[in-house]
């Protein structure tokens, strides 16, 4: 019987690959999807529509009977009804390479920067090799990201995935520039999806930087493509990331944001006719977020890592967003950035009461961690009487550790502060986490 249903299977598959590919038509357009009938193709393959102003591509992305929904790669003008609808037979290929270093490309590996074609003698397709858990190596050495507070109170493993949560304007964009500037890694991706096209330029010139571009591969979906080339450059990004992993390299990825991405999911999502679940996100938003995460971490035997930081956009600093609830759930850790830290010129604006790294005990000796413990309750305690000590209801003496607690303050809020052109590495962190400190040893010893 198995060998029966083998050849079955083989004979559908050559009756599949010697069908030639039937051009249709376009029957309606809504919103943003295209629909066609007359063609088949599989979910997730290219077909190319013709219209007034010439070709445009669009993927498969859903299918009810004889009627296909497309999702076109760019705006849509100049579509008529009846417009031919052709299947292509390729794939998205993007071009990976040493080439890419130091290039801006699109979400689809075309060139962006103005510096000619990029030629690879390799392309990758977009959907990634799966990765056995078994076969992953652990996460077992810290990584430098040039961060004083990140460096050593919440200490980045390398091949960890952590997340960055933040309203809008609290210094997202800068502390990755600083991360990018200062981390210890063979080559950096920038996943830029959905920003602003202003942002993109500043990113690139003002916090990249000449020295920062010469070793990275910036990936560009801004916030005015369609969502399918915003989850494409999702997808670009992760697998040039996996190319250089796979080359034995030690990869830095930023993408800002998962947030972005989720969102033109729910776009494409939505546009096909999957219902809603949780607040306007269909139940595959949330499917297709790990699958997206999963793709970093470190690599087999013979293999770099990919150290990923994803940043995640909480709408109205509500950390209880569900893309951030998620997020969280699907990470190894969080960095939350703190508007109020933000508004008093407090940056980095990392909240290392709420941020955490699941792997630091791993990482990092038992010396290191007591001092990591004894900083973040002297920092906890003050804060939680620091309404009292403001308007003057708490007297000196009442409590020693409260005492120890108001003399330290300034030394840990000069420890957490950091200028942005700044790079403190790994070493000297720990040095002055250990100066720091010691004077609380006698208080909690």
């Amino acid at each position: 019987m198995s060998e029966l249903l083998q050849r079955l299977q083989n004979y559908r598959a050559d009756e599949c690959a010697s069908r030639p590919m039937v051009a249709g038509k376009l029957t309606r357009v809504i919103g943003l999807t295209l629909e066609a009938v007359g063609c088949r193709a599989a979910v997730g393959s290219l077909c190319r529509v013709e219209t007034l102003q010439g070709s445009i591509d669009a993927e498969v992305v859903g299918f009810e009977g004889e009627k296909l929904y497309l999702m076109p790669s760019e705006q849509v003008k100049g579509v008529i009804p009846g417009a031919r609808v052709q299947p292509l037979s390729e794939q998205y290929g993007i071009p990976v390479g040493m080439e890419l270093l130091g290039r801006v490309i699109d979400g689809v590996g075309r060139p962006l920067d103005g510096l000619g074609r990029i030629i690879t003698r390799q392309k990758a397709t977009l959907g990634g090799t799966r990765i056995n858990p078994l076969h992953r190596k652990p996460i077992s050495l810290p990584l430098d990201v040039g961060v004083e507070s990140i460096n050593a109170l919440m200490t980045v493993g390398q091949g960890q995935r952590m997340g960055l949560f933040a309203g809008s304007g609290v210094g997202k964009s800068v502390l990755l520039g600083m991360m990018t500037r200062g981390t210890v890694a063979d080559v950096v991706v920038v996943a830029l999806i959905g920003e602003r096209g202003r942002e993109v330029k500043e990113f690139i010139e003002d916090i990249l930087g000449d020295e920062g571009r010469s070793r990275s591969v910036v990936v560009v979906s801004p916030a005015d493509t369609s969502p399918l080339m915003r989850i494409k450059g999702s997808e670009t990004a992760l697998t040039i990331a996996e190319f250089f992993r796979d080359q034995g390299l030690n990869v830095l990825l930023l993408m800002d944001s998962l947030t972005r991405y989720a969102q033109a999911q729910r776009e494409v999502a939505l546009a096909v006719g999957e219902p809603p679940a949780t607040k306007g996100y269909p139940p595959s938003v949330f499917a297709k977020m790990p699958l997206l995460v999963e793709r970093a971490g470190n690599g087999g035997d013979g293999q770099g890592s990919i150290t990923a930081f994803f940043t995640v956009l909480a709408e109205g600093d509500d950390l209880q967003d569900p893309v951030a609830d998620a997020s969280r759930a699907i990470l190894d850790g969080h960095l939350v950035l703190s508007r109020e830290l933000a508004d008093s010129g407090h940056y980095p604006a990392v909240d290392i009461e709420r941020s955490i790294s699941r792997v630091m005990p791993m990482i990092t000796s038992e010396e290191h961690q007591n001092y990591a413990r004894l900083f973040k309750q002297s920092y906890a305690l003050y804060q939680q009487n620091r309404d009292l000590i403001s308007i003057g209801a708490y007297q000196q003496g009442a409590d020693p550790r409260i005492d120890q607690a108001i003399a330290m303050k300034p030394a840990l809020d000069k420890f957490l502060i950091q200028g942005m052109k700044e790079v403190i590495h790994y070493d000297l962190c720990l040095q002055n986490l250990q100066m720091v400190t010691t004077p609380l040893l006698g208080g909690n010893g």
